[in-house]
């Protein structure tokens, strides 16, 4: 016996030395700031149904919010309305993009008379930070964006909308203790947790198991980031939340697989709604249905705002 767990000793060490080097490879595909050639990222086609919406938004001035959290400075646009209101949003952007590139629900939320914060988060755009948080480091970025909104206005009214890794990271930040000026979520197309997320694409990408690469990844993510992937999980955060949310989700989604939604919808405390939009692949909802899009979001709005004046 004891010959036996010496050589499945020496096996597991010999793997582990062999597989070390593509383990920090994964990491860096995965979590460190820089360009992603596999997302393929193309500008909007002029063609567009939401291109007038970013021309528009491309219109309006923006002022600049920043903070420091964990050391980071973070950069955020403010546009406010030009009627005062209390109603805002915070809008968080996807894996490697930034605010920039969400303009088009940034016009979308002025449009529905909110106010608009848009942080770039932690290793993206104008903010600092070389690691990507995947929402689990975020949240702790979002609860102080949150808490600068109210530092301003008192009286403010706070949804927060998210795609991709900004949904799961407005999804994480549902499970902290937040102020009861937080009045609702939106989240489009997030996953369920960031194991399931990356054990999908290890599969779908590279053909490879989660054992032992993804096990040893999710260990540097430890030491460098500070969380482990099995821990930074969307359902387990919603399972503490007690907002209204709106779920949505594209039916022909291979990116975020459309399974997480369900869990996701499933796993929340609060009052829920959920559309799946028919033809839409990831991020495309509001592409392939601009008008119930919008209408989808009012509705949802007008239900759970806690707007009062």
């Amino acid at each position: 016996m004891k010959k036996l767990i010496k050589k499945s000793a020496a096996i597991v060490s010999l793997l582990t030395l062999a597989t070390v080097p593509a383990s920090l490879y994964f990491f860096h595909v995965a979590q460190v700031r820089g360009e992603k050639r596999f997302l393929k990222r193309q500008p909007t086609n002029t063609t567009s149904p939401i291109y007038p919406l970013e021309q528009q938004f491309a219109k309006r001035e923006k002022e600049t919010r920043t903070l420091v959290n964990d050391g980071l400075k973070l950069n955020a646009w403010w546009v406010p309305q030009i009627l005062p209101t209390n109603k805002t949003v915070i809008i968080a952007h996807g894996f490697s993009s930034s605010k920039e590139e969400m303009s088009a629900y940034g016009e979308l939320f002025y449009a529905l008379g909110y106010n608009l914060l848009m942080p770039d988060n932690r290793g993206h755009g104008a903010s600092e930070g070389d690691l990507i948080g995947y929402g689990m480091a975020d949240k702790s970025d979002y609860l102080k964006w949150i808490n600068l909104v109210i530092k301003e206005n008192p009286l403010a009214e706070i949804t927060l909308f998210g795609l991709s890794m900004g949904a799961a990271t407005v999804m994480m930040t549902s499970g902290e203790q937040l102020p009861e000026n937080v009045k609702n979520i939106i989240e489009d197309c997030g996953y369920d947790s960031v194991w399931n997320e990356l054990n999908y694409q290890a599969k779908q990408m590279y053909h490879l198991p989660a054992f032992p690469l993804l096990y040893e990844v999710s260990a540097i993510s430890k030491l460098r980031a500070g969380f482990f992937y099995q821990k930074a999980s969307c359902t387990k955060a919603l399972q503490r939340n007690k907002l209204p949310i709106l779920f949505i989700h594209g039916q022909e989604d291979r990116f975020v697989p459309i399974k997480m939604v369900y869990q996701n919808y499933h796993a929340t405390k609060g009052e829920r709604q959920l559309w799946v939009v028919k033809g839409a692949r990831h991020a495309e909802s509001f592409i392939v249905a601009k008008d119930e899009y919008i209408g989808k979001i009012k509705a949802f709005l007008n239900k759970y705002s806690g707007e009062t004046t």
